[in-house]
């Protein structure tokens, strides 16, 4: 059964939240390990076929998702180049991170929305509340993301995380 996700966006800031079905600890760790995020990063039909993980402060993580879905016609084949750097980590409780576009070596791209983003990870009658906080630099910045279809992409991202962490229970 697929929780809904909950969606604010006030000004600057975006707010997302969703209940998982599983345990806090391995939530934490689909989102902070290359074998589960290889799993479930991304809309449905894009995979991830780079995925370089270092989860420390300071550490970064650079990926690649990739296109593999016909059907998405004019995405088919298309790369989407991302980097997180982590500012902070509190195991299996939040982390929080600079979400970057980049390129394939890594560099930041310019002109692109580069969000601040903490994710809190509660505990939730046996379950998992993720709190997903993005303060972008303006509410500009905020509401291009929004219309390049963000919360389709984030819905779809977190299906795909829902149905991993079923599978791996």
């Amino acid at each position: 059964m697929a929780s809904s996700m909950i969606t604010k966006v006030d000004g600057r800031e975006l707010t997302l939240e969703r209940v998982f079905q599983a345990p806090r600890e391995l939530v934490f760790r689909a989102f902070s390990e290359a074998e589960h995020l290889k799993k479930w990063w991304g809309p449905r039909g894009w995979e991830l076929t780079v995925c370089n993980i270092d989860f420390r402060p300071g550490g970064v993580w650079h990926y690649c998702m990739k296109c593999t879905d016909k059907n998405q016609e004019q995405f088919y084949g298309f790369e989407s180049w991302g980097k997180g750097v982590y500012q902070e980590i509190v195991q299996s409780e939040k982390f929080v991170y600079v979400d970057y576009f980049s390129d394939a070596e890594g560099n930041e791209a310019e002109g692109m929305p580069a969000p601040l983003i903490t994710n809190t990870f509660l505990e939730h009658e046996g379950k998992t509340k993720l709190v997903s906080h993005a303060v972008y630099e303006s509410a500009e910045a905020l509401k291009s993301v929004i219309e390049m279809g963000m919360e389709q992409g984030i819905t779809e991202t977190w299906d795909r995380l829902e149905e991993h962490l079923q599978s791996v229970q």
